[in-house]
């Protein structure tokens, strides 16, 4: 686990607020403080952290990685932050592009030839983690004259049966 200033934070506030509710069963500071100590992990892991979860859509963030990419695509929602802001495929040819990344999964719709174009490639990049979350992550690389002109992230509603 790594131990981050928001987890010392949040760790404490909950340490503080178990030492309170322990006071109102016992009013012996040492007895008061053993519940503490042993309450605030479980409170912390089993009641604070998953509720935090449900209402904040909080990721791991990772590199990209090609493997990764390829093996795990439900995941691809983790490394989407670093090939966006980077633009890791910006001036890529579609051969490169297919080499990293796999064929495209779909092809994106193009208003001026109003069908999907060859040039608009889509990946899936799964579901972010929320109890709420309805809205599958997207990539679309857009090329022009056979390189990557540009790259941009976006949800797509699903429904599910």
């Amino acid at each position: 686990m790594i131990v981050t200033p928001l987890f010392v934070v949040f760790i404490s506030i909950v340490f503080i607020l178990t030492w309170i509710f322990a006071n109102t069963i016992d009013k012996r500071k040492w007895v008061s403080l053993l519940i503490s100590i042993i309450a605030t992990p479980i409170v912390y892991f089993f009641v604070f952290y998953p509720f935090i979860n449900i209402f904040f859509s909080y990721h791991h963030q990772k590199h990209f990685d090609t493997e990764a990419w390829k093996e795990k695509p439900a995941l691809r929602y983790e490394m989407s932050t670093q090939v966006v802001d980077q633009n890791l495929f910006l001036g890529k040819t579609k051969a490169e592009v297919k080499e990293v990344l796999g064929a495209s999964e779909w092809y994106g719709w193009d208003d001026s030839i109003k069908a999907n174009s060859q040039d608009k490639w889509n990946y899936n990049l799964g579901f972010k983690p929320g109890a709420f979350n309805m809205t599958q992550e997207c990539l679309e690389l857009v090329f022009k004259d056979n390189e990557v002109k540009s790259i941009s992230q976006y949800q797509m509603e699903k429904e599910f049966d």
